[in-house]
């Protein structure tokens, strides 16, 4: 079975420069008739497989290296997806740094944010001094 380049590009929600693109790239090889391109079933496989590697934040060479190992017998298969267990848990871990990271500023922000609320509450007392919201740093005296 054969998938035009508007077949993929619909079905996968990309457009058909994309394609184009990761064919300039060496990530896909359709065959070409004429003016027209022709993708295969490991075509469509490579896709998918770039896409999701897209979605999860790999890099297009991350991407690519785990392509180039796909000989399409079982070891082939089985290195290939070692290789994508290694480069998706580094991946997961940078991912979950970054979540520790967007916690730690959302706590602060959080903490500036009732700051701000109590001072703007009719009850709280009247202070023109700039401090530092959420934060250690001590103010200078002027």
């Amino acid at each position: 079975m054969t998938y035009t380049i508007t077949d993929l590009a619909t079905e996968f929600g990309v457009t058909p420069r994309a394609l184009r693109f990761y064919e300039e790239k060496g990530m896909l090889a359709p065959e070409r008739r004429g003016q027209a391109r022709l993708y295969s079933k490991r075509d469509r496989a490579r896709l998918k497989l770039i896409l999701n590697g897209r979605d999860v934040g790999l890099t297009l060479y991350e991407i690519r290296t785990i392509l180039d190992l796909y000989d399409g017998d079982a070891e082939g298969t089985a290195r290939q997806y070692r290789h994508a267990l290694g480069i998706f848990r580094r991946r997961m871990e940078a991912v979950k740094k970054l979540r520790d990271e967007a916690e730690a500023q959302l706590a602060k922000l959080e903490t500036a944010c009732r700051d701000f609320e109590g001072r703007l509450s009719p009850k709280a007392p009247k202070d023109d001094s700039v401090k530092p919201v959420g934060s250690k740093h001590k103010t200078r005296a002027a």
